[in-house]
């Protein structure tokens, strides 16, 4: 079957890993995929680290940096007006993409205010599944200006595609609570690519060795250095109690607005030594830190999403400390695939942190259930199954 992955996101970050991924399963199960994305924001290209090398890609760059600031300095009502009117390209886009590609179906990553995806695919009967990590009914980093208009939208486009993938069943609920009706669905947590998270003792050791951290219980942590991730309050309540576990050291990983404060709190706690600060790493390298952790931490989320370095922490054979939101509490199994603590308890993370920083035959118990939940159940071709699960094949096979 032929699918056109339609998606208007910058294709970096967790979201550009979740195209990929999604891509890639649905290729192993023997479909061609073609990715329709914002010039300079295709996310196959970006993970082949490619630089410039023509006129053309450098022209594409500078169209996704020209909408990149767009999202930061334009107002929200002009930056919500401008996503009602893209509306009209994407039809053109979507009509010449699905006729090279010759697609059988279209798969969407829905954005907000864009409705020309699900209108087309109808009028023209192409079944479009569309993926839902985003909503007017959830917190927003952004928030929304247009509030009901997004939500008139929304309840159309819910109720009129093929079919909805939801990363968690809290997120599906919330849905249909406030839009009723709705197409069929699947819940379809995030998921990891095994190519790209191999374990390997010899460059952990390695690199702990380097790190000078080889005989030490490493607590780790890879992502954005922002405040809803709570790595901020987690590292200035863990800093109270370091110097007492001079034997635990934490390696974090990334880079962000909190980064400069973290920084500033570990030279006042005078416990530079127990914990290590990276900055971003290349992509490639990931894994490598990974592997020389012992286990992850995850201070915060939230009650809808799907955060994907859980995934991949398991994916490397690492349980993690993480918060008991639906969404994760749906795919851990506590004590036995990660350890969970409850949302929102701040002291009850450093001590479920603590607890499993001195009993290490849990953390390798813990670690091999994990790469053994990933490899069964939570590669990226089990979700590709998932979601097409909700296309008619019969139908498919009238119009090929």
């Amino acid at each position: 079957m032929n699918i056109l992955f339609h998606h208007r996101t910058r294709g970096k970050g967790a979201e550009g890993v979740h195209i990929r991924g999604v891509t890639k399963g649905l290729r192993e199960l023997g479909h061609n995929v073609s990715i329709l994305s914002l010039p300079g924001a295709e996310p196959e290209q970006q993970e082949e680290n490619k630089t410039p090398k023509n006129q053309q890609t450098q022209s594409q760059n500078g169209v996704l940096a020209f909408l990149a600031n767009l999202t930061k300095y334009t107002p929200e009502f002009v930056f919500e007006l401008i996503e009602i009117m893209f509306n009209f390209i994407s039809i053109f886009r979507l009509r010449k993409a699905v006729a090279d590609a010759k697609a059988d179906m279209i798969y969407e990553r829905y954005s907000l205010f864009l409705f020309a995806s699900v209108w087309w695919a109808k009028k023209h009967n192409i079944p479009i599944v569309l993926e839902i990590n985003d909503s007017s009914l959830v917190h927003r980093v952004r928030k929304l200006f247009f509030v009901s208009l997004a939500r008139k939208f929304e309840r159309w486009i819910f109720k009129n595609a093929t079919g909805l993938v939801f990363i968690s069943s809290e997120f599906k609920q919330i849905a249909e609570q406030e839009h009723g009706e709705i197409a069929p669905c699947v819940v379809s947590p995030n998921a990891a690519d095994l190519d790209a998270f191999v374990i390997n003792e010899d460059k952990a050791q390695k690199l702990r060795i380097k790190l000078n951290i080889d005989d030490k219980v490493v607590i780790g942590y890879v992502g954005a250095f922002v405040h809803w991730h709570g790595i901020d309050w987690f590292v200035d309540l863990i800093s109270e109690q370091l110097k007492n576990f001079p034997n635990i050291v934490l390696l974090l990983i990334g880079d962000g607005v909190s980064y400069e404060p973290i920084k500033q709190r570990i030279k006042q706690a005078d416990i530079e030594e127990q914990v290590i600060l990276t900055g971003r790493v290349a992509h490639h390298e990931v894994s490598t830190y990974l592997s020389a952790m012992d286990f992850g931490i995850l201070p915060d989320s939230n009650n809808y999403g799907s955060p994907m370095k859980l995934f991949e922490f398991m994916a490397m054979g690492k349980g993690m400390v993480a918060p008991n939101f639906t969404p994760i509490a749906e795919v851990v199994k506590d004590d036995e695939t990660s350890w969970l603590f409850p949302a929102n308890d701040r002291q009850a993370c450093i001590d479920k942190t603590l607890a499993v920083a001195k009993d290490t035959q849990a953390q390798k118990k813990v670690g091999t259930n994990a790469r053994a939940y990933i490899e069964n159940e939570r590669q990226w071709k089990h979700n590709a199954q998932q979601l097409l699960s909700l296309v008619k094949q019969p139908d498919i096979m009238d119009k090929m």
